[in-house]
């Protein structure tokens, strides 16, 4: 597993192959991304963006989302999978945003947790994106990459626990660096450390890499039981 010193070299190599670090999910403001968080769930965040802006601009206020018939949240966000499930989840959200909480999205992570819909993984690109607070976003590519990297322990069963990797990136990544560094996996995941095949050639972190460590011993080794 990573020392805070590793994390901090690694953190360091990743603002250097990634400046520019931003969201994906094109939002204008808190409940828009609460909203397009959620559609996000098995879906790409191309799929999202392209469908956002029809919903938003049918429904542009969170009263006009929490007053809307499901059905009709349904017929625009279906394209992005579990459409049912997600304008159900979408228009109570809305309805409690504007019920419970003055149309103000929470800034912490209890309060957040008692929106519809909202798991640790939504409330935490809140806390990160819009409230500039520590976050670990412990996503597909961050469970991944952690893994890969060497975050996590070899060969534990709870290694792609989504609360067990952002509990462990917590406690290695300084608190100003977790958001930014969360979206710059996102981007070496898609463009790199890809799920399919990692290009470990390409890669800024294949010096600090435990994946590719193993990939080169294993290399090593076939070398010389070929040599004999």
């Amino acid at each position: 597993m990573k020392t805070k010193k590793q994390a901090a070299e690694i953190v360091a190599l990743m603002e250097q192959e990634y400046p520019l670090s931003q969201c994906f999910l094109d939002n204008e403001g808190a409940w828009q991304l609460l909203v397009a968080v959620r559609l996000s769930a098995q879906c790409t965040d191309l799929r999202v963006n392209a469908t956002t802006p029809i919903l938003f601009d049918k429904f542009p206020t969170i009263d006009r989302l929490a007053d809307a018939d499901v059905k009709d949240i349904t017929e625009i966000v279906k394209p992005c999978g579990l459409g049912n499930s997600k304008a159900r989840d979408i228009k109570r959200c809305m309805t409690m945003l504007r019920d419970e909480y003055n149309r103000v999205v929470p800034d912490n992570m209890e309060d957040l947790l008692k929106l519809p819909g909202v798991g640790r993984k939504s409330a935490n690109l809140i806390l990160g994106d819009v409230y500039g607070k520590p976050a670990i976003v412990a996503d597909t590519h961050c469970i991944r990459l952690s893994n890969r990297i060497g975050f996590m322990k070899k060969n534990d069963k709870t290694s792609t626990d989504p609360y067990k990797v952002e509990m462990q990136l917590k406690k290695v990544i300084e608190p100003e660096k977790q958001n930014d560094f969360c979206h710059r996996l996102v981007e070496h995941g898609r463009a790199v450390c890809t799920a399919r095949k990692p290009y470990c050639e390409k890669c800024v972190l294949a010096e600090v890499c435990d994946y590719k460590k193993a990939l080169d011993k294993e290399s090593e080794k076939a070398a010389l039981k070929a040599g004999k």
